[in-house]
């Protein structure tokens, strides 16, 4: 029977953006709704966005990375996407950390438990981004924009 082979999951919002994220152990290859990253961006920022959490945790080269990413423009689909690799390598923290936990017996207070979680909350990675959109008002030209007032 082969190896069952570890994948980690996580859900990352913003705006109007959904991503869904898997993370198996791998070269780096990052591969968003069948395109490479470089592909599928365009501009560097949103690249970079998508690599945030990747590299505060120097863990550029360890997972294959595949992601599903709909709804929204392209600065909201990075951003979902930042915050579902952040979602996820907390996931692969845990595990690891529970396989940790039973190889040596340990109770599991140690300051390593927690690490990647910490790294990723004090980056501002986990947290969503929960700005949205203000709906349009009758009566009004926008959210909050009203008629122009005329003295004459």
């Amino acid at each position: 029977m082969p190896a069952k082979q570890e994948v980690y999951y996580g859900t990352g919002r913003r705006k109007t953006s959904t991503a869904r994220v898997y993370l198996k152990p791998g070269k780096g290859h990052i591969i968003i709704n069948q395109n490479t990253l470089d592909e599928y961006f365009g501009r560097k920022t949103a690249r970079m966005i998508v690599r945030q959490p990747l590299k505060v945790t120097n863990l550029q080269d360890k997972f294959d990375i595949t992601i599903t990413v709909a709804g929204g423009g392209i600065s909201s689909q990075a951003g979902a996407i930042r915050h579902g690799i952040s979602r996820a390598l907390v996931k692969y923290d845990e595990d690891a950390g529970e396989s940790d936990k039973s190889d040596t017996g340990s109770t599991g207070s140690g300051e390593g438990a927690l690490s990647l979680r910490k790294i990723l909350r004090q980056a501002g990675f986990l947290t969503r981004d929960a700005r949205e959109v203000e709906r349009k008002k009758v009566g009004r030209h926008g959210a909050r924009k009203g008629t122009q007032y005329s003295k004459r």
